[in-house]
């Protein structure tokens, strides 16, 4: 078999050699022109006039285009049309593009686009919770608001109750290639556009729509992007859209590309939430009812904000089955740059509200927050008419993390552990230790139902060599490497025939976007229908020929073997070009059994759940805040694993982005809108010596029970909440400094971790 196996990514010895060819790396044709946009200093106001004058005059500067240029005007959103290429006239943030240089070099470009003199009456801009509810400036036309039981009743009720609030911030997305889009302009109007996008068809529509074409006249291609982590799902939309327009005007090739402070400046966020919550609990620390308001900050547009906030809604209860439940939801519009997706998809965010909880509650009832989240999980069960039920209506059929946390409570040494840390915190005035284990259930599956879908192209040439192309797209996660093997394993052949090329819109139409942690789900299971279709073909006409039934022709080593006779796969697939048989097959996939009504808050939205489980321990310095993440064990689901080096892969660095997201990356906006954290230089991501010394890192071998591609599991977003356990960790050192809750903010940087620690002494 193919599957299962460890190989390496498709494109490793291009990326260690430095050869693999990115957007911006794709040779254009002689003549291409650079483009750049002018942008807004300012948050909020009208601009009342905009001088170019200058602009035009700037070296090199071949056109300027502006709002009045543009007829009607490009819109450039994945949800509201509510995003236009250039300022109409109301600037709705600092950095907010106010017209687009086209010039014959990119340092050209750049250089004039900070050349123009824009008149604008200013208004005070909308930047916080408090401010936009005071405006009463939000979407969705008001709160959001889900109910499960009599909450008030419940609460009421409960022995015990408490209530607190959390702040978490937002994340740049810190993709290593920035965003980047080429447009070759061809006959008759037609337009290639290759970008570094999560999503070609939305790129492909765009550009149609703001051409004034059919789709069909419009093709989109991606080979591969230097990361995306959902910042290039829409936000790449503007810069395709822009070369687009630039090449149809001047009949030259465009291109365009963001050096990091634009990209900073410009594009959009992870959402940051404030979440306050009301709970009832008993004795023991069973929850018995909650009560939450998530409030969020959206930013100037809609963008995907609606089902980010309702994602963050449906992961409310993580691992726990809470009984009486409701949610109230906020997405509060700000001068902002646009919050846009981000790995998990709001799911961080929920989760980290109710694990929140749960360690509060296991200190009002002074009890181990381990034992107080095992006495809350949700039931190991395997069939519908047991387990429990969501707050949203699902039945939770699959729940296996009782066996997990077990298992990595013991192999981890949590107890002994832990007794070893209070002995420490008790001896050590100033460096206090603390460690937290923390549990992961995360929905897989888009929101969006028609989304759950995908599909292929697959041809086998005469010479045994195989092609093929799928909806999805390569960002580093592996998901090339990973179709590849779907499709080998279909043919019992080796992974070298296997030959996967750039996605496009001209040969998978109608892509959803690869995010949701969906794409090796999807598109592994259209390409593994559409190699089905092809070799089932090839065994009839073996079959043929040997009097033998096709269900007996067996594909396997490289070889094709039938009533005692062998063929090479090569010779296999000559005989049947040779035969007239048909080599080449589309494969199509749509997730079953799920439905969801956004409205009522109720149904089936995901196919099924992926689980793991995360225990780290922490250090900090009680004078200065200063704090390290001194181990790490991780123990995660990636069900019957498609290739565990690159799932392992995955595991160990959506950690240490979620440990980044909760610990070091802060963004600022000034009292005026713009973003201070624009750089590598004020903006702190992970290092490498973040890395936890002590990290390991296990997979769960469990097959998935809902039938997937060969019972695997997604393996890109779930990893990402393993990071709460550090913020958990060092909320738990926090403890050890006084008396109380300590009620830790995140990003946990060490100045908030050293205001915590005052607030208890």
């Amino acid at each position: 078999m193919s599957v299962a196996k460890p190989l390496p990514h498709e494109s490793a010895r291009l990326h260690v050699t430095g050869t693999a060819r990115y957007t911006d790396d794709i040779p254009a044709p002689a003549g291409c022109l650079h483009l750049a946009f002018g942008l807004s200093e300012v948050a909020h106001g009208t601009l009342d006039a905009l001088d170019v004058s200058a602009v035009r005059a700037a070296p090199g500067v071949v056109a300027v285009l502006t709002a009045e240029d543009l007829d009607p005007m490009p819109d450039c959103s994945p949800s509201l049309h509510d995003e236009p290429l250039l300022c109409t006239g109301e600037i709705h943030y600092a950095g907010q593009p106010l017209y687009l240089v086209v010039a014959d070099s990119h340092l050209a470009a750049r250089r004039a686009a900070r050349l123009h003199r824009a008149e604008v009456t200013e208004r005070d801009p909308v930047l916080t919770i408090e401010q936009a509810l005071a405006a009463e400036a939000w979407f969705d036309g008001g709160p959001r608001v889900w109910v499960d039981g009599d909450v008030d009743a419940a609460l009421t009720a409960a022995p015990h109750r408490l209530s607190g609030q959390i702040e978490m911030g937002g994340q740049e997305h810190f993709y290593l290639e920035g965003q980047a889009a080429l447009a070759l302009p061809s006959e008759a109007g037609e337009m290639h556009v290759l970008t570094s996008t999560q999503h070609p068809t939305e790129i492909q529509h765009k550009v149609a729509d703001a051409l004034g074409l059919p789709m069909h006249a419009v093709r989109s291609e991606v080979r591969r992007m230097g990361g995306g982590f959902g910042g290039k799902e829409s936000q790449g939309n503007a810069l395709a859209v822009a070369c687009a327009v630039a090449a149809r005007l001047t009949g030259r090739a465009c291109r365009m590309r963001y050096d990091r402070d634009d990209d900073f400046v410009v594009t959009g966020k992870r959402h940051d939430f404030r979440i306050a919550y009301d709970v009832g609990h008993d004795d023991r620390g069973r929850v018995l009812a909650v009560t939450f308001r998530h409030w969020t900050r959206c930013g100037w547009s809609q963008d995907l904000s609606l089902p980010v906030a309702d994602r963050a809604m449906l992961h409310a209860d993580n691992a726990y089955d809470i009984p009486v439940m409701r949610i109230e939801s906020w997405r509060l519009r700000t001068n902002t740059q646009s919050a846009t997706a981000f790995r998990g998809f709001g799911g961080p965010q929920g989760m980290l509200g109710i694990e929140r909880v749960m360690d509060h509650v296991a200190h009002a009832v002074g009890r181990d927050p381990l034992e107080v989240r095992r006495l809350n999980f949700y039931a190991d069960a395997r069939d519908a008419s047991k387990g429990g039920r969501t707050h949203y209506g699902q039945q939770v059929t699959d729940f296996c993390l009782n066996a997990m946390v077990g298992k990595l409570a013991e192999t981890c040494d949590y107890d002994a552990r832990r007794k070893a840390i209070a002995d420490w915190n008790a001896a050590n005035p100033l460096l206090k230790r603390g460690i937290a284990l923390t549990p992961v259930k995360f929905g897989i599956s888009f929101t969006l139902t028609h989304l759950n879908q995908a599909g292929a192209l697959v041809h086998v040439y005469a010479d045994g060599s195989i092609h093929l192309n799928h909806g999805g797209t390569e960002m580093g996660q592996g998901l090339h490497s990973k179709v590849v093997q779907v499709a080998a394993d279909r043919f019992g052949c080796d992974v070298a025939r296997v030959k996967i090329t750039a996605t496009d819109t001209g040969k998978v139409p109608n892509t959803s976007a690869t995010a949701a942690s969906s794409g090796a789900d999807l598109n592994g299971m259209a390409v593994k229908a559409a190699c089905d279709t092809i070799r089932a073909r090839m065994a009839d006409h073996l079959a043929a020929i040997h009097q033998a039934d096709p269900a007996d022709v067996v594909f396997a080593e490289d070889a094709v073997r039938v009533a005692g006779a062998e063929y090479p796969f090569e010779k296999a697939a000559a005989m049947a070009y040779v035969a007239r048989v048909p080599l080449s097959s589309t494969g199509f996939y749509a997730t079953p059994d799920i439905s969801w009504d956004r409205e009522a808050g109720q149904g089936r939205p995901f196919f099924y759940f992926a689980y793991g489980a995360a225990c780290s321990e922490v250090v900090i310095d009680r004078l200065t805040g200063e704090n390290r993440i001194l181990r790490t064990d991780i123990l995660h689901d990636a069900g019957a694993s498609l290739n565990p080096a690159l799932d392992m892969g995955q595991v160990e660095g959506g950690f240490v982005q979620g440990a980044g997201w909760l610990t070091t990356e802060e963004l600022v906006w000034d009292h005026a809108g713009r973003l201070r954290t624009h750089a590598p230089s004020t903006y702190k991501i992970p290092c490498a010596s973040d890395v936890p010394p002590v990290f390991n890192v296990t997979l769960w071998d469990d097959p998935n029970r809902e039938e997937t591609i060969y019972r695997s599991k997604a393996v890109g977003e779930p990893p990402f909440m393993h990071g709460i356990s550090v913020f958990l960790a060092l909320s738990d050192a926090v403890t050890a400094c006084g008396e109380g809750y300590p009620a830790l903010d995140a990003p946990a940087t060490a100045e908030r971790v050293l205001g915590a620690v005052h607030r208890l002494e």
